[in-house]
């Protein structure tokens, strides 16, 4: 309750309702699993921390066999804008290499991290290496990268709940709401 409470006055309005959510969740699962019919070593790759509740989501609804690892990466210090250069905080437990890989991003704004996770895993040479993004943010996109399964776009707003963050709050919203202004300035 106090989180809910604390996320009213925070938020300027709800631009993802859940239901919103849990339909494309599904939609994307569907796309996937048609996808990786015939791939018997799937491994769904989640960047923390902020994928952990769309991987869960969509992981629970895949039909083909699959494994979950994690990857956690940085291009933020501690503030709103991203510094461009990314860091690898934790890198996967588990090889990559000749294995389906399908990255599990909860947001796309500049494409600087992205990028890096995707000419680091390149380098790996997984059998092949798509990404699923819940939220992009093309209007803020400096590198282009690429997006196989894509859940929405969304404006340049900053946005909170699903996974999505404002200084490690708000994650855990069922929805994805867009932070007043002078809340984050």
């Amino acid at each position: 309750m106090a989180q809910e409470a604390r996320a009213r006055e925070a938020i300027e309005r709800v631009l993802l309702s859940e239901e919103e959510i849990a339909r494309r969740v599904r939609e994307l699962a569907g796309q996937i699993s048609d996808d990786y019919a015939d791939a018997d070593d799937l491994v769904l790759v989640g960047v923390l921390k902020g994928s952990f509740i769309f991987l869960a989501d969509l992981a629970r609804r895949l039909t083909v066999p699959h494994h979950v690892d994690f990857i956690a990466l940085s291009s933020y210090n501690r503030g709103t804008v991203s510094t461009g250069a990314v860091r690898m905080i934790m890198d996967t437990r588990s090889s990559i290499s000749n294995r389906h890989v399908l990255v599990v991003e909860d947001i796309v704004d500049t494409g600087h991290t992205l990028d890096y996770l995707l000419r680091t895993f390149r380098a790996r040479n997984p059998a092949s290496l798509r990404v699923c993004v819940l939220v992009s943010k093309p209007e803020r996109r400096q590198v282009e990268v690429q997006i196989d399964y894509l859940g929405f776009e969304v404006p340049d707003m900053w946005l909170v709940g699903y996974g999505l963050d404002y200084a490690d709050r708000f994650r855990t919203l069922p929805y994805i709401a867009a932070l007043k202004e002078e809340v984050y300035r």
